[in-house]
């Protein structure tokens, strides 16, 4: 469920960005800290990891465990390392939104949707992931729950009461209930219903297995509780925690591992239209690095559930700007996000509460997105948070409509140069740090890096070197 995440955008576009050469750029980077005092624990897989999400119910006709674990080979493949699933729990009734429900509106926090198999079956899905060497985190809802869930009669006392009633959740900034009419408001006042809570988070690590969670609306639940149960779970595993979060950065520091990039993904469309230039990526670079601690990192991303289903399809955000900005997203400091369908061009608004199967053709991006993530796995330059290396932006004399940076850890180094408008660009890079010899990822071609290069490029044409 996604809320208003633009208060840190608004504030860091109109930022003035200095113009810097790309040595100045370098030394500071050299001279940040990188210390990792306070950060929550990491399993190390995650370090250069890659991320795509399942929307269970339309992965297949089936929509059923089984048809994800027959795929789990391809997304090997394709370059995925962590399997995020959307809610695989029953699905309250009560109240229920459109003829299916939704994912998020859960009845038991301990069981499955039968409508995707059994619990035999989901175990067999984890097991297979864990034997290609893909990890597999669960889609959880800590801030509510569904209007029949086992709760709501056997602890009552568990939520939210306004004048005696339970209520829909209650939005902390404006203190007013949401219109998420299908779910109940649970209380964080209530020390049993955290140690509820806590004991239903480590049932799918001890019982399945899994790897961890991605939290839902994180910032509606307190800071508190998730410094609460992140050493409980770390207790039987070291979990990965992804928070659908960004205007907190504490949660860096209290549990979470990574972050949703909102702004990023919000600037991006609105550079992709016209309505902000590229600079404005350094403004909200330069204030991300400000707010949040030295080891943040954040999921970057072009589409995901929220996005398709309710705001538009990647051709509907980006039109003919969409790869050139799946191609920043997947090479800017941070882990990024492959929506199912993706790599098939997925090309509708999957319905969020009805049955509506994605169409998979024949892969047709598969190439596209297999190049991008095999290359953060094995440049170092690209992984995540301190494991990876700072993007250094490269000055050119277009920087409105060019964006162009590189990324440099030990001798692995990768550089990027992308035009950021529907018009062909004739640029000047500025700067000498990025000079040598590369191949690029895509055509495969030799490339010489030159200080103070030419570089012509067509309407969002992007160039990606690695050396």
């Amino acid at each position: 469920m996604k809320k208003s995440y633009l208060t840190v955008l608004l504030s860091a576009l109109f930022l003035t960005t200095a113009c810097r050469n790309s040595q100045t750029n370098q030394t500071e980077a050299s001279n940040e800290d990188t210390t990792t005092h306070g950060a929550p624990p990491a399993p190390d897989w995650a370090k250069n990891a890659t991320i795509y999400e399942v929307n269970t119910r339309q992965f297949s006709a089936e929509g059923n465990f089984k048809a994800v674990e027959k795929q789990l080979p391809r997304l090997k493949e394709l370059g995925v390392d962590i399997l995020w699933l959307m809610p695989i729990y029953p699905i309250s009734q009560q109240h229920k939104k459109g003829t299916l429900g939704s994912p998020y509106a859960i009845s038991d926090f301990k069981a499955v949707n039968p409508e995707y198999g059994t619990l035999s079956d989901f175990k067999s899905l984890v097991n297979r992931a864990h034997a290609l060497g893909l990890r597999v985190i669960l889609d959880w809802i800590p801030n509510h729950t569904g209007w029949d869930h086992v709760w709501i009669t056997q602890h009552p006392d568990w939520y939210t009461k306004v004048n005696g009633k339970m209520t829909t959740p209650i939005d902390p900034k404006s203190g007013k209930p949401t219109d998420w009419t299908d779910v109940a408001d649970l209380n964080y006042d209530n020390p049993a219903m955290r140690k509820g809570m806590i004991d239903a988070m480590a049932y799918w690590l001890t019982e399945c297995g899994i790897d961890g969670y991605r939290c839902d609306v994180a910032g509606f639940v307190p800071n508190s509780f998730w410094a609460e149960v992140r050493p409980e779970l770390d207790k039987i595993k070291t979990v990965f925690m992804l928070s659908e979060w960004e205007d907190e950065p504490d949660h860096f520091k209290s549990c979470f591992n990574m972050n949703y990039g909102w702004s990023m993904h919000t600037l991006m469309k609105a550079v992709a239209v016209g309505a902000r230039t590229a600079d404005k990526i350094d403004s909200l670079r330069s204030a991300n690095q400000k707010r949040f601690p030295a080891w943040y990192y954040q999921m970057l991303f072009t589409q995901n559930h929220d996005e398709n289903s309710h705001n538009g399809t990647l051709s509907e955000s980006f039109g003919p700007a969409a790869d050139a900005f799946i191609v920043l997203s997947s090479t800017l400091e941070g882990m990024p996000l492959v929506y199912n369908g993706m790599e098939a061009s997925l090309n509708k608004r999957l319905a969020f509460f009805e049955k509506d199967t994605i169409a998979w053709g024949n892969y047709a991006k598969s190439d596209f997105f297999k190049t991008l993530l095999t290359l953060k796995h094995r440049n170092r330059a690209l992984w995540n948070g301190l494991a990876g290396g700072k993007a250094v932006k490269i000055p050119t004399n277009h920087d409105d409509k060019v964006y162009a940076f590189y990324r440099q850890r030990d001798n692995d180094r990768v550089t990027v140069v992308l035009n950021l408008s529907d018009k062909p660009q004739n640029v000047q890079l500025g700067g000498d740090s990025y000079a040598g010899m590369y191949t690029d990822v895509f055509s495969h071609q030799p490339v010489e890096m030159k200080p103070e290069m030419l570089v012509s490029l067509k309407p969002w044409e992007y160039r990606v070197m690695t050396n």
